[in-house]
């Protein structure tokens, strides 16, 4: 018997300075850990997991991590270009952090251009509230301006990284059943999913295929 493992795989990609907590959130979402002792990412990082779109239609997320320190923004650079989903993080008890939001969103589109993309705005360790130098407010507003949806998480207590993964998966879905999205030859940001025969299924919903440290 032969079993559809996903329908489609959608490549993603975290922004943001350094420090602000993209390996923190990605480790969570795939392993459901969080790591207080994580060393900055040095170039990119790849993570993997499945999940549910709509009752019974599954999608392989392909997560790419990058590294926010400038020396490294070439080689960030170069994996814009075929992600489908963008997730741009700052840190709401570093100001310079969001302030510097504007700056990865111009690079993201510049660089994913003419391909369509799907953004989400994260303001990252919402746990720290006694901290927080950037209101909630303030991020959903920017968001909105640029037509964007916005969350606060938290990779420490978990508070909306699931949501947040599935906000923005179930939207790219949306849009490619829309015929906004469309899967290009050439063009990695959303392939079609794969066929197995049943027995040889190892990647579980949640499962992680890969990763590495904050």
């Amino acid at each position: 018997m032969v079993e559809p493992i996903f329908e489609y795989q959608f490549r993603l990609i975290l922004i943001g300075d350094s420090t602000v907590g993209k390996s923190s959130i990605l480790r969570y979402f795939t392993d459901g850990k969080f790591d207080d002792q994580c060393d900055p990412t040095v170039g990119v990082d790849f993570y993997a997991r499945l999940i549910e779109v709509k009752p019974g239609v599954r999608v392989k997320l392909q997560l790419w991590d990058t590294a926010g320190q400038e020396r490294f923004r070439s080689i960030t650079r170069s994996y814009y270009r075929n992600s489908v989903g963008v997730m741009m993080v700052y840190d709401i008890t570093k100001r310079t952090s969001y302030e510097n939001i504007k700056d990865w969103l111009e690079e993201a589109r510049t660089h994913i251009d003419p391909h369509r993309a799907v953004y989400l705005v994260l303001g990252h360790k919402c746990d720290r509230e006694e901290e927080r130098q950037v209101t909630a407010r303030e991020g959903r507003r920017f968001a909105e301006i640029h037509g964007h949806k916005f969350m606060e998480t938290s990779a420490k207590t978990g508070q909306n990284i699931e949501e947040a993964f599935s906000s923005i998966a179930k939207d790219i879905y949306q849009q490619i059943e829309d015929g906004i999205i469309k899967v290009e030859d050439g063009w990695d940001g959303v392939k079609y999913g794969f066929t197995r025969p049943h027995e040889t299924v190892h990647l579980l919903e949640g499962e992680p295929e890969g990763g590495g440290c904050c």
